[in-house]
């Protein structure tokens, strides 16, 4: 299923004419943000656009503080939406471990919150950026530790992060097959390209070797693919561009 994280179009609104968009692109899904579901109107407007346009959102990023402080808001937006799956996207630079045991007791402390949904029905896990894969003051790489810390955390693969933090995708597909249930495809621009859009480039039209990624992908049997863009000058040329090259994968 080709998916996209609309945290690539926030700079192009009306949400409504993005879903519209992503549609006649030929999508079917969406991935939901933070942004989508502020409160309830929020909620409201992306379940009509949902609606409209016959999207479905079966996985959404919510903030550890949200997961963790606001368990019931969390679960009414994942049933309002119809989600499957739930991922944590991210940790901020001054609250992120310095060594291998802070990283681990950061994986345990995902794994209790994933025990709440889980129980719930819904799959949870963790999506990485590059800081995950760069070595500790101590040589522990944070995302060995949070893994270990939490052994049946779900694993949303954002492949271009790892690539950026320096680790080879593939081997890391091997090696947590069992863990990764979502991608997030994303492509990097070639060394001092698309400076403007923080050097990523559409998906297929830069460095990373999406045919061989995927297939290892496929392979393992991940089946949400989820395209993104973290600064696109134009949204729609990256949505249109990147799931024409994913479908020829």
């Amino acid at each position: 299923m080709f998916s996209y994280q609309l945290y690539s179009s926030r700079n192009f609104p009306p949400m409504s004419a993005t879903f519209e968009m992503l549609a006649q692109a030929g999508y079917t899904a969406v991935e939901g943000y933070g942004a989508l579901y502020a409160d309830d109107a929020a909620v409201e407007a992306t379940k009509a656009g949902l609606a409209a346009t016959g999207l479905t959102m079966p996985t959404g990023h919510f903030s550890l503080a949200m997961l963790e402080g606001e368990v019931a808001k969390v679960l009414s937006i994942a049933s309002a939406l119809k989600m499957q799956k739930l991922y944590c996207p991210y940790l901020m630079p001054d609250d992120r471990p310095t060594d291998g045991a802070g990283w681990h007791a950061f994986g345990a402390r995902l794994e209790k919150v994933a025990h709440v949904y889980r129980a719930e029905g819904y799959g949870f896990g963790w999506h990485n950026h590059d800081f995950e894969f760069r070595p500790t003051t101590d040589g522990a790489i944070p995302q060995e530790e949070i893994f270990d810390g939490g052994p049946h955390l779900e694993w949303e693969m954002d492949v271009a992060w790892v690539i950026r933090g320096g680790a080879d995708p593939l081997a890391w597909i091997e090696r947590y097959k069992d863990r990764i249930t979502a991608a997030h495809v994303k492509d990097i621009a070639p060394a001092g390209e698309n400076t403007d859009e923080d050097g990523w480039a559409d998906v297929g039209h830069g460095t990373v070797d999406w045919p061989a990624i995927m297939a290892a992908l496929r392979a393992i049997g991940v089946k949400h693919f989820v395209m993104e863009h973290d600064n696109p000058s134009d949204h729609a040329r990256f949505a249109t561009r990147a799931i024409a090259s994913a479908k020829g994968f």
